[in-house]
């Protein structure tokens, strides 16, 4: 292999970031892929409420074979009988002048694809969210990992020394057995954890088609900041831009045209129009005439004026007023889950500014536990349980610490989705708190 050879297999793979994983899901993710289309089919609602308003043309035709056998009942007349083809085509057009009910559906439709777009840019919101979940689940799960196996390290050394003290007679087999015990259940854990973790790719790969590389990590020296602004300015920030209120708010203004499209079934309607139609026949069932051909063109107005129908459009408009009262209690409904969340993942990321803070000296404050207990077990003050429980009360504050890392980041895009604000900008904040380092 020459040296560009080597060179080119020594180029390190970067790691991939929260803002690779993004894109990838943008491509791939079926949730999105789904909602597009959904909404590309909804903006057609427009040209069909235009159609309603513009002409309709139809061509029509028709050939048929006549058999026709006369008798004469007190007559001396022969009877008679003819054979003969028809043959007629016409075309004819109609063009409304007048019809409120497809006035107001032609606002209905514009309705509905405003409504269409709210729900294409909520699946987006969320599609930021479920990803953000989804790479910080993947990253504790690893850690998780890791630690565990440091655990595992260093009670494998505990063990051995117990071993080591028991057979030179300076500790009980009490001390041995339980350093075995610690050791088989990091074991099981170790295995529940790589479940863990595989799952939690599974779950990235769902969304973006393709199983992740390693991941860069959060920086260790992550800082958390402080609210800026209170509750109170979130709940009004989510009032006025949470698209699931937003969504509601649409389909309550489409409820209130239908009453109103419901009460155009009582009103006339107006169209303009033609028609031309050109029938011939061949022959005829008359002994006086062999053929003819007839050809006819009508233009004119048609008013249709409705004076009883059953009673239907009365129980439309009841229907639609009924619609109207249910799509405002799900606006309702809508503003006070979405100020319950936003209350909710307010006080999480609150708690986990707090909590980062707090871990952080415990964490230092385990360390030193586990130094000193040490230092106790080797001059017989303290004996390998002390050091077996320090040192998992040290991995344990390492776990929390990392946990509340990735949920203090995990929620700042929750309040933000709940408030109906969040945005790419959004990731490319957090992904400024990763470190990407190379993979060899």
């Amino acid at each position: 292999m020459g040296a560009h050879g080597a060179d080119d297999v020594a180029i390190a793979a970067k790691q991939q970031s929260l803002l690779d994983i993004y894109q990838q899901a943008l491509a791939h993710d079926p949730t999105l892929a789904s909602a597009l289309s959904a909404n590309h089919a909804a903006q057609e609602i427009i040209e069909q409420g235009k159609a309603l308003y513009r002409p309709t043309v139809n061509f029509n035709a028709d050939v048929n074979a006549v058999q026709s056998d006369i008798r004469y009942i007190n007559s001396t007349r022969d009877p008679s009988r003819s054979n003969f083809e028809t043959y007629k085509y016409g075309v004819d057009a109609r063009q409304p002048i007048y019809r409120k009910q497809n006035l107001i559906q032609i606002a209905q439709a514009v309705t509905q694809v405003s409504q269409a777009d709210k729900q294409l840019n909520l699946s987006q919101q969320a599609l930021i969210l479920r990803t953000t979940q989804a790479y910080f689940d993947v990253l504790i799960a690893q850690d998780k990992i890791d630690l565990i196996v440091a655990q595992k390290l260093a009670i494998s050394s505990q063990l051995e020394q117990s071993r080591a003290n028991f057979e030179a007679g300076t500790v009980t087999i009490t001390d041995v057995n339980e350093a075995q015990a610690r050791y088989d259940l990091i074991v099981a854990q170790e295995i529940a954890l790589v479940n863990e973790h595989q799952v939690a790719e599974y779950a990235v790969q769902a969304i973006t088609g393709e199983t992740p590389q390693k991941l860069a990590a959060v920086k260790a020296d992550i800082q958390t900041n402080n609210l800026a602004q209170s509750m109170d300015s979130w709940l009004e920030v989510a009032a006025q831009n949470n698209l699931n209120i937003q969504i509601q708010q649409e389909a309550a203004k489409f409820s209130e045209q239908e009453i109103a499209r419901s009460k155009a079934g009582h009103l006339p309607t107006l169209d303009a129009v033609a028609s031309y139609t050109d029938a011939y026949a061949n022959g005829s069932s008359s002994v006086f005439s062999t053929g003819n051909e007839l050809k006819t063109g009508v233009i004119g107005l048609q008013l249709q004026i409705p004076l009883y129908q059953g009673g239907a459009t009365n129980s439309r408009v009841r229907q639609a007023l009924l619609n109207q009262q249910k799509a405002q209690d799900d606006v309702e409904i809508a503003r006070r889950q979405t100020a319950l969340e936003t209350r909710r993942t307010y006080l999480n990321l609150s708690s986990t500014i707090a909590q980062v803070k707090a871990l952080n000296q415990a964490l230092l404050s385990s360390q030193s536990q586990v130094d000193s207990t040490k230092l106790g077990y080797e001059v017989g003050v303290r004996t390998s349980v002390d050091v077996l429980n320090a040192q998992q009360q040290l991995f344990s504050a390492k776990r929390d610490l990392l946990q509340a890392r990735y949920n203090y980041l995990v929620n700042i895009i929750r309040l933000k989705t709940a408030s109906g604000v969040v945005a790419e900008a959004d990731l490319l904040d957090i992904n400024q708190q990763l470190v990407m380092t190379d993979v060899r």
